[in-house]
């Protein structure tokens, strides 16, 4: 089972480990410094914040969630289902997003998805089982994975950040395809998340300096 990272500490910790396992990425952290804690509520509430927040600006995001939470304080998978698209469509919910968190809550209610034990399977395994879920993509299973179980291992290859990342530290001529940053990834087991944060941080310090906004 692969290391969860939910304190700083914990952070701080994999981040030496990972440097122990793979020397030549240290350089990265020599320009980014420290990496921060992205720590978000684990659960069927992580994940439908997660859900919610996709496709529309951080103002509309917040709007939205702010609904969904004063008419479900405590949002469970029973609440979802339970709900008419009526309830759902004042929160401000479009029809794909009730539809994406109707079949969460479906799995989740069913036990095809088993939310509390992802963080006791390897990463691969538990992304495997959250994207058989109609509306989980790859990319947001990696996600949440990564910043709401804390998983050590987690890696969204399809995130265009990372793949930029890699391209510039590597000084590669083209941005590596999701398939072939997975294949490099191989080499940074089980620590694969936290290289995914180490080329987020780098990524924004070389955008940065270039004067662009990352």
């Amino acid at each position: 089972m692969s290391k969860l990272i939910r304190t700083k500490q914990a952070l701080d910790q994999a981040v030496t480990a990972l440097f122990e396992h793979a020397p030549f990425l240290y350089p990265l952290y020599e320009l980014t410094g420290p990496l921060p804690l992205r720590h978000h509520k684990p659960g069927f509430i992580g994940l439908a914040r997660m859900i919610v927040s996709q496709q529309v600006s951080v103002a509309s995001a917040r709007a939205i969630w702010a609904r969904v939470a004063a008419r479900y304080p405590a949002l469970s998978a029973d609440d979802i289902l339970g709900a008419s698209d009526e309830d759902l469509r004042a929160c401000g919910l479009s029809a794909p997003k009730m539809r994406t968190l109707r079949a969460i809550a479906e799995a989740v209610s069913s036990g095809a998805l088993p939310l509390a034990k992802l963080g006791r399977m390897p990463a691969d395994k538990a992304h495997a089982l959250m994207v058989q879920v109609k509306g989980i993509g790859p990319w947001t299973a990696d996600l949440y994975l990564l910043f709401c179980i804390g998983h050590a291992d987690a890696f969204p290859a399809g995130d265009l950040a990372l793949q930029e990342g890699l391209r510039m530290a590597y000084e590669l001529e083209a941005r590596p395809t999701a398939q072939e940053l997975e294949a490099y990834a191989e080499d940074w087991r089980p620590y694969r998340g936290i290289v995914a944060q180490l080329l987020w941080a780098y990524y924004g310090v070389i955008k940065q300096r270039q004067g662009v906004p990352s």
